[in-house]
């Protein structure tokens, strides 16, 4: 048989991500004013159309980078070569403004939505294109608020820009190996450069050695060195721009030169389990020019709106891998028959179920993720109260661990759900879930985020102010819906009495992991309950569903299991971590030495 003859089966079709998404419509109409949601909902489904099209087309002609250390005369060039699918993305996304919206601030507070809601409905369509994008937003947010007038004037001004020829990428910095995500280990030294000023600020030489450096074709970076004694910890670290090529400015048009330029040797491209398109190198770094920001010694403290900008990003990316992912597999539903050819998968109660679950957690999700994301457009405006700044703190790193942890789980379930089809790479569910890894790693794994969790609680007042919103929220309840919800509010006011006490001063070593998801599945339902309190009393058409969504995810979405886990972890035995390493490393008590 030919395989053109017999069975042919029947291609799922995507629609526009933004126009037949189940959540982000709504959404955005609930928390944005009626102009700037009339504005931004004609240039989403704009670009939807553009995702489908353009951007896919240029994701076929991205390949991996290349790295080229010398030429054909032996010496050092350290070319690094990158595709033009990759170039292409770079420019669709300046164009369409996905750093620039946010400083532009044509819609204020709200710009933030805006442009976060942009990248939503491309990121899982853009070759992981969002990595140099999501550090440039950072690094543009700390020059916007410490750097000097000249940086201000010529690297700002190009990280923002909407023109590719104009503008630049920034990367970051921080990894190195002693300690990854500790940063109080860094070997890299910044030493002042005697007798020599500039007008971009005080200016170092930089020496150490980078781990990982994401998006080595940025022009410039951030950078964590030592400037006080390795003993003084994070303590002594201050921060730097480094151009990643000199000159730093350079004509219209003009080659850019190499990394060796700066003394930034390229020692190799690192080799990944996913986002394998995104050029990450080891750095070698001998004598780089750097220019200092801020005071010395504060490194650590001027680079956290960095993290907290990227936190967001990697929150927006994982959450939009499982968008897609999950549209895949409900498109999929509605062409592939089963007993012997009779009865769709979408007429299927046992399978709808399964996408039925899912699709109760994307809308958790989504919900979490924007309502931080509104928080800090209001934040970066001067517009957030103080409460309102200080939930933002706990739910940065929640938002982040939360969304990274669940949509893997979830994306690999959106590809059984297509069969044997669905294991497949041609449909993108297989490349999106090795490149939604590295979102548990990347800007801190989930038990690094959620011992900052722990700090923000201890050093601040933002659980109780949480606390307050919440129990607001539900108390805001109308009467009708809180009827028809008796049981998720009483359920959720039950967590809520119980969160305080995940958070106590000196609670057991194990609680903070658990506390995290408790807080994180607290959180995600008074957002669900925000909106199906909102779409009840606008009649919004689906407010029903609204208010059913809010229902499954308090009662069958974890919620339970996150308090059990707490619990277990505070009654256990202080001898319980002694356990644990018996389990993992035997009951010798000694050190076994590795054997090849």
């Amino acid at each position: 048989m030919r395989v053109e003859e017999g069975f042919q089966p029947v291609p799922f079709v995507e629609g526009n991500p933004y126009s037949t998404d189940p959540v982000l419509p709504a959404l955005l109409k609930r928390i944005l004013p009626s102009d700037v949601f009339a504005d931004v909902s004609k240039d989403l489904e704009r670009f939807g159309g553009e995702v489908l099209t353009t951007v896919r087309e240029l994701c076929k002609q991205a390949t991996p980078p290349q790295l080229v250390q010398y030429d054909s005369w032996g010496r050092r060039v350290d070319e690094l070569r990158t595709s033009e699918g990759w170039r292409g993305l770079k420019d669709v996304f300046q164009r369409e403004g996905v750093v620039a919206i946010p400083y532009e601030r044509k819609y204020g507070e709200h710009s933030r939505a805006y442009a976060f809601a942009k990248l939503f409905i491309s990121v899982a369509d853009s070759e992981v294109i969002d990595c140099p994008l999501s550090m440039s937003d950072g690094v543009a947010r700390v020059l916007e608020l410490i750097g000097s007038p000249k940086l201000k004037d010529e690297i700002y001004s190009r990280l923002i820009s909407r023109d590719p020829a104009h503008a630049y990428t920034a990367g970051q910095w921080m990894t190195e190996r002693p300690g990854g995500s500790d940063v109080s280990r860094t070997e890299t030294v910044a030493s002042p450069v005697p007798g020599t000023t500039s007008s971009f600020g005080p200016t170092y030489n930089i020496d150490g050695f980078k781990w990982f450096s994401s998006a080595t074709d940025s022009d410039v970076a951030l950078a964590l060195a030592r400037t006080g004694s390795p003993e003084d910890g994070s303590r002594g670290l201050s921060l730097f721009l480094i151009p990643v090529r000199l000159p730093l400015i350079r004509p219209p048009g003009a080659p850019r030169p190499s990394a060796l330029t700066n003394n930034i040797h390229i020692h190799r491209l690192k080799n990944k389990f996913g986002t394998k398109i995104v050029p990450t190198a080891e750095l070698s770094i001998q004598g780089a020019e750097a220019y200092l920001l801020g005071q010395v010694n504060q490194g650590v403290k001027l680079i956290t709106p960095v993290l907290n900008i990227t936190r967001t990003h990697s929150a927006i990316g994982s959450t939009a891998y499982l968008r897609k992912c999950l549209a895949i597999a409900t498109a999929h539903s509605h062409g592939r028959a089963i007993r012997g050819g009779k009865q769709l998968l979408r007429d299927t109660p046992l399978h709808v179920a399964e996408l039925a679950r899912l699709h109760v957690l994307y809308r958790a999700l989504v919900h979490f993720v924007f309502g931080s994301i509104l928080l800090l457009g209001k934040t970066e405006c001067g517009a957030a109260s103080e409460s309102e700044s200080l939930r933002l703190r706990l739910l940065t790193p929640a938002i982040k661990a939360f969304a990274a942890d669940k949509c893997v789980a979830a994306m690999e379930e959106c590809m059984t759900m297509l069969g044997g089809e669905g294991y497949m790479e041609e449909n993108g569910i297989t490349k999106l879930i090795q490149d939604g890894l590295v979102e548990k790693i990347w800007e801190g794994t989930i038990t690094v985020l959620s011992l900052d969790l722990v700090r923000v609680v201890e050093k601040s007042g933002a659980l109780d102010a949480f606390l307050k919103w919440a129990n607001d929220t539900l108390d805001a309840c109308p009467a009708a819906l809180a009827m028809t919800l008796e049981e998720p509010l009483a359920f959720l006011r039950k967590a809520l009495l119980a969160l305080p006490d995940a958070y106590k001063a000196a609670a057991h070593p194990l609680v903070p992991r658990p506390a995290l998801f408790l807080f994180s599945h607290i959180a995600s339902s008074v957002y669900l309950l925000e909106h199906a309190i909102w779409a009840s009393t606008t009649s919004e058409p689906g407010h029903e569903i609204d208010a059913e969504t809010f229902k499954r995810w308090v009662l069958e979405g974890g919620l339970d299991l996150a308090l059990e886990n707490v619990r277990r972890a505070k009654s256990s035995s202080q001898n319980r971590t002694q356990t644990d390493s018996a389990i993992v490393y035997g009951t010798t008590g000694g050190k076994v030495a590795a054997r090849l």
